[in-house]
């Protein structure tokens, strides 16, 4: 029985971005004016046409950027139609696109209105559990997907790494497959009804069809493009039938070119059938929009195990594959030692290294499911004997639960985009590495690949889907000069003539796009490559949709020279910058870390975009700001665009400082520190507003509040007051504003006697005394003093600290940021020489101390306050300090003991510091829910702007969702925002730090 039809049309946050308005005309669309008007008149969804719109859309995965026309967002199958229709009287290409997370840039294209089908377009239709199939629209995350499905304990087989943010509809497009190909094969195997917009903009519905069935003579009897479809398909694909035996590689991954090879067949009742379904699989968008989609789906294995065999040399790890597949593995996997070396290098991924010897050259990694093998153990057992025992492989990494698994699978899946992290120009790029070969000759293959390589002066890293011989080998290269260029495309020429040799595919996963499609007539040879020209004026008369990937005309061909991204032409400006970019290779190469692949785009984990969660807009993502950063300095858009007041609130506005991305890119773009350089160099050139000064010194405005309390209180709730506050300042007159407390936590700890003798103490610390735990919230610094001295540390609060510059540096007044962090520097140094701690209540306060003061500042000194600089949490758990405490012991049953769902802090989690409060509290006697929940919203002054008050609330509701999912009783939070947005969720009431919660224990104790 199916599940019920999903229908909900959940309202996304529009954020002031480009062109929003259905009946603007933005005055930089040019010459595609009309165009835009036209399409505005017939289309629900949003049509952009700005600027910004097109080199958002310029760029996806790939080496390629082409700018687009402009970009239209449909909200619905007619909208889609419509955009097919106006397109074409008007003679302008039409590219559909997903995620944009492709490598090959199938989804760039010059000239084009590209069709975003991911933000509207998202629905999952229905899932039938018991036929084992879902329908979904075609901008459907995979990941969101599959998360359905295990309710019933189902997935979709094909498994891209990109699967957290790549959408079903591109999936199909690209014919995407996965780590566990082996197993299952890839998505035109489970590709079986399509909902597609011809290239006339009529809707046709692909299904198997049986030759000489009522159907097919229903069709045929039609005058119209469909059936001149099936006539064609079949004919082609009869008249090449001994071609298309002798070509077409017999592969389990082949993604290049045309399903001529799979779209007529037999079905199980021995008629002959045509499903055009497996032709628009892999078409890159060339022969039709997919608009819905009728999936077959698998059962998940209920346990899989896997082992990593290490290998000193790589030749030995490619001569072991054939000898894995004998072993009935659902995956065989790759990865060499660049991976492990970037891994360990990179703050995200650096931990799921660390059990890979150092001295491994390349490992294979075999995964095993239940549903093949009865005894995981056993098969692991066996695996081990060959390859370790009796083999070659000196060391093995076993994982049999979750966590480790995942956090293996984490690192395999994070090889594309911390490749593309090596410093410099020279990057391993994308452009021959997923060729694929049968297995047996992948170390004959490889040898050889590396005598290419070796012939053209370069080297390349090695990682992929080994057991079904695709491996992702990646060429360094300098594309940004002639030579590297050429060396591009004559390593290309010899590597495909090199799989052709093997009879293998040009590519086995990542599709032709700009790439490799002027290899295709080489792969298939002339007859077949004119039944693919034949094919495609069938089906696109004109040759609109997406010209120019898998075929091309003789007198358009495609080059996989053009359109790179960089190019032999592409220069950049090196700005003097008041932040140090030395480990970024500069502030250029900092925004040029980013290489497309969207990881920002994914929703369902770790902390970035928050933005992007909340609107489901390019725009919003740290792709979209890098590549309109990267424009800005690279003379695409005008010299003083950057310094625009447009530029300020369309692109760094939209960007609150999380600093998510820090650690969730792989990558390492790091946009709030470039968000803060750029408003740092806008405000020495433009000035600044008002309401920025006011949020920059927010310290004195709270000293001042907290001077005139209660007063100043009362003032913020007298009639017309928060009005007026908007109307002058910008700040949103429905947030509620914090209110001040006379007695700062400053003057509570001045009048009390410390608790711990100096010299009788286990550890001395200097408690900093945040702006709000000072002024507004002094409870959290009350608590944190109790429990330090509890466990016998000595606490002291110089009197001459200042705030330590982070609404000073979020704002971008980096002058005075630098001032406050020399000062505190100076202050603090004399008691860190002393073996003294630098503890912080507030987390956004103890990064700045840990990470931005390093940015601002050169010293040892500085290194030094920053390296001993804690968190409270963190503090005691790393120091072990609770150990020392007498907590009352939890109660004997955990389902007794108080439930906490604890939120962590953005900027703590992007230095790797967050989960130190979990074992505190746990430790403490409590049960603990940590969220993997992205920012909170609020973020300092974000959420207080007006103009960005409902989106801050948009992305709260996000957080009020993980924390009402949770069983737990109550939720704890250390960021003093997120307690604040967090209080809007029960009218008012504000969630403790955690902290507090820890000295509630102690009370209980006492």
């Amino acid at each position: 029985m199916a599940a019920d039809e999903d229908t909900t049309d959940e309202r996304i946050f529009e954020p002031p971005g480009p062109n929003r308005s259905s009946d603007a005309l933005d005055e930089d669309e040019g010459e595609y004016a009309e165009l835009a008007d036209d399409l505005r008149s017939d289309v629900a969804g949003d049509v952009r046409f700005d600027e910004y719109s097109q080199i958002l859309y310029a760029t996806d995965g790939s080496i390629y950027q082409a700018r687009p026309a402009g970009v239209v967002v449909p909200r619905s199958v007619e909208d889609v139609r419509a955009v097919v229709r106006i397109a074409n009287e008007h003679g302008t290409p039409i590219l559909p696109r997903g995620a944009g997370s492709s490598l090959a840039g199938q989804a760039v294209g010059p000239g084009c209105v590209v069709v975003d089908l991911s933000t509207y377009m998202d629905r999952i239709v229905s899932i039938d559990p018991d036929g084992k199939r879902a329908t979904v629209q075609p901008g459907v995350v995979q990941d969101d997907l599959d998360a359905r499905l295990s309710e019933h304990g189902l997935k979709f087989a094909p498994d891209p790494a990109s699967s957290n943010r790549a959408t079903i509809g591109g999936g199909i497009g690209n014919n995407s497959t996965g780590a566990h190909s082996v197993r299952y094969g890839i998505t035109d195997a489970y590709t079986e009804e399509l909902d597609v917009v011809l290239a006339d903009g009529s809707l046709i519905h692909t299904r198997e069809v049986v030759v000489g069935g009522d159907e097919w003579d229903a069709i045929l009897a039609r005058d119209d493009l469909e059936a001149d479809i099936y006539r064609t398909v079949r004919r082609l694909v009869e008249d090449n039938a001994d071609e298309i035996e002798a070509r077409y590689p017999d592969l389990k991954r082949n993604v290049s070119g045309y399903n001529l090879d799979r779209v007529v067949f037999e079905n199980e009742r021995g008629e002959t059938v045509v499903n055009l379904s497996k032709l628009f699989v892999g078409a890159e968008g060339t022969l039709g929009i997919v608009v819905k989609a009728t999936l077959s789906l698998v059962t998940t294995p209920d346990t899989t195990a896997l082992a990593l065999y290490c290998f000193d040399d790589l030749g030995d790890a490619m001569a072991a594959v054939p000898e894995a597949l004998e072993f009935d593995a659902s995956a065989v996997e790759l990865m060499d030692d660049e991976v492990f070396r970037l891994a360990r290098d990179s703050g995200e991924f650096a931990e799921y290294a660390a059990p890979i010897p150092p001295d491994t050259a390349a490992a294979l990694m075999l995964e095993f499911d239940s549903e093949r093998h009865a005894d995981l153990e056993a098969a692991v057992e066996a695996t081990t004997r060959h390859f370790h025992d009796d083999g070659d492989a000196f060391e093995v990494v076993e994982a049999y639960t979750d966590e480790d698994q995942r956090d293996l699978w984490k690192l395999r899946k994070a090889a594309i985009p911390l490749l593309m992290s090596l410093e410099g120009d020279p990057k391993p790029y994308p452009f021959i590495e997923d060729a694929t070969v049968p297995p047996a000759e992948l170390a004959e293959y490889v040898r050889r690949f590396e005598e290419i390589l070796d012939e053209h002066g370069t080297s390349a890293a090695y990682f992929a889907h080994a057991g079904s011989g695709t491996l992702h080998i990646r060429p360094i290269l300098n594309l940004k000069a002639d030579d590297g260029i050429r060396t591009m495309r004559a390593i290309a020429d010899d590597v495909t003539d090199l799989v052709a040799d093997h009879h293998g595919s040009f590519s086995g996963e990542h599709g032709d796009g700009l790439a490799r499609t002027e290899f295709n007539p080489k792969m298939y040879g002339p007859q077949l490559w004119d039944a693919f020209r034949e094919l495609k004026s069938t089906f696109d008369p004109d040759w609109l949709l997406n010209p120019g990937k898998v075929v091309f005309r003789d007198d358009e061909p495609t080059d996989m020279r053009e359109h790179l991204r960089y190019g032999a032409e592409y220069s950049s400006i090196e700005p003097n910058t008041a932040l140090d970019f030395a480990d970024e290779g500069g502030y250029s190469q900092s925004i040029e870390l980013c290489n497309g692949c969207g990881t920002c785009r994914q929703t369902g984990s770790d902390t970035m975009c928050p933005t992007y969660r909340a609107t489901k807009d390019e725009v919003a993502t740290t792709r979209g700001r890098a590549n309109v950063l990267r424009a800005a300095i690279s003379g695409e858009l005008p010299a003083d665009e950057l310094y625009s007041e447009r530029f300020q609130r369309e692109i760094l506005d939209l960007c609150i400082g999380c600093k998510g991305c820090k650690n969730d890119c792989p990558t390492g773009v790091d946009l709030a520190k470039l968000k803060a350089e750029t408003k740092h160099q806008y405000h020495q050139r433009e000035g600044a507003a008002l309401r920025e000064k006011l949020f920059a010194n927010i310290d004195r405005a709270a000293e001042v509040g907290s001077a005139l309390a209660p007063l100043s209180n009362v003032a913020t709730k007298l009639p017309g007051s928060r009005a007026l506050g908007e109307r002058v300042l910008g700040i949103a007159a429905d947030r509620k504003l914090p209110t001040f407390t006379r007695e700062t936590f400053e003057d509570w700890f001045d009048a009390r006697d410390s608790a711990v003798d100096p010299a009788a103490a286990d550890h001395g610390a200097v408690l900093f005394p945040d702006t709000y735990t000072n002024y507004m919230y002094p409870d959290a610094g009350k608590a944190a003093v109790r429990v330090l001295e509890a466990a016998n540390v000595h606490v002291e609060l110089p009197d001459d600290l200042r705030e330590s510059g982070r609404a000073a540096y979020s704002m971008g007044f980096l002058d005075r940021a630098r001032d406050r962090a020399e000062h505190n520097v100076n202050v603090l140094a004399p008691y860190v020489e002393r073996g003294w701690s630098v503890v912080f209540v507030e987390p956004s306060d103890a990064v700045m101390f840990q990470d931005e003061y390093a940015d601002l500042l050169d010293g040892e000194a500085v290194s030094s306050v920053g390296a001993n600089a804690y968190g409270v949490s963190e503090f005691i758990d790393v120091h072990r300090l609770d150990e020392s405490i007498d907590f009352d012991a939890p109660s004997a049953s955990a389902s007794e003991s108080e439930s906490l769902v604890y939120h962590g802090h953005c900027n703590q989690k992007a230095l790797n510091r967050d989960h130190h409060a979990v074992g505190l509290l746990r430790r403490a006697g409590y049960t603990v829910d940590p969220l993997d929940s992205g920012c909170c919203g609020m973020a300092g002054s974000f959420g207080y702007e007006a103009e960005h008050y409902d989106l801050s609330k948009s992305i709260g509701r996000i957080l009020f969702d993980q924390v009402e999912a949770s069983d737990a009783e109550s939720v704890v939070a250390p960021g003093a925002s997120c307690r604040s947005q967090l209080a809007d969720r029960t009218g008012g009431t504000r969630p403790p730090h955690p902290v507090e919660k820890v000295a509630d224990a102690l009370e209980r104790e006492r």
